[in-house]
């Protein structure tokens, strides 16, 4: 399988220890892929492809995903807003917790890091995407020829398109950038 992501934008938000759950629970990795190296650093969490033939050098950097490590304060209930009436006279302490997130959130560059393997890659951030309660993954990749356009919004696909539309106005040649407006794809 060979394919290229030409457009990612992630603001995907979830707990890291899913994240973890889902990378020790024996995913369902792409051929291409064997395993996915997990390291963090501070803040920063990294999954690295392990390249499942040596045809690559050992010299070459195979995709990974990066997430910052943030920590937020989860509360069983929703907590009482500033400025609400107090009805009672204690206060009482609503149940909460630390939770660590991972952020995968950013554009290609950011989240989707150098190009051997990237497309396999991209495939474990959907599956990633797909577990995700907070946030929206929206893509442009192709495979075989084909551009497909993807669209994960807190953890559900949702319809995307591409849509191709000429614009004098950029060049006379045809080609251009790829947008997205009102929930689809278009390529100027």
């Amino acid at each position: 399988m060979s394919g290229r992501v030409y457009r990612l934008h992630s603001t995907l938000e979830l707990p890291l220890e899913e994240v973890e759950e889902y990378l020790n629970g024996d995913p369902d990795l792409p051929p291409e892929v064997t395993d996915v190296e997990v390291t963090r650093r501070n803040n920063t969490l990294i999954l690295k492809a392990v390249a499942a033939e040596d045809n690559l050098s050992k010299y070459t950097p195979t995709a990974q995903l990066k997430a910052s490590i943030t920590e937020n304060r989860v509360y069983e209930e929703e907590p009482p807003r500033a400025g609400a009436p107090r009805w009672e006279e204690e206060e009482e302490e609503i149940p909460s917790e630390l939770v660590e997130f991972a952020c995968f959130k950013g554009d290609r560059e950011t989240v989707l890091q150098n190009t051997a393997l990237q497309y396999p890659m991209f495939l474990v951030l959907r599956e990633i995407a797909l577990l995700a309660e907070k946030g929206t993954l929206t893509a442009i990749t192709e495979l075989d020829g084909e551009l497909t356009a993807h669209r994960i919004v807190e953890g559900e696909e949702r319809p995307a398109s591409i849509e191709v539309v000429e614009n004098p106005s950029k060049n006379d040649n045809g080609s251009g950038g790829v947008n997205w407006r009102d929930n689809k794809f278009i390529s100027d």
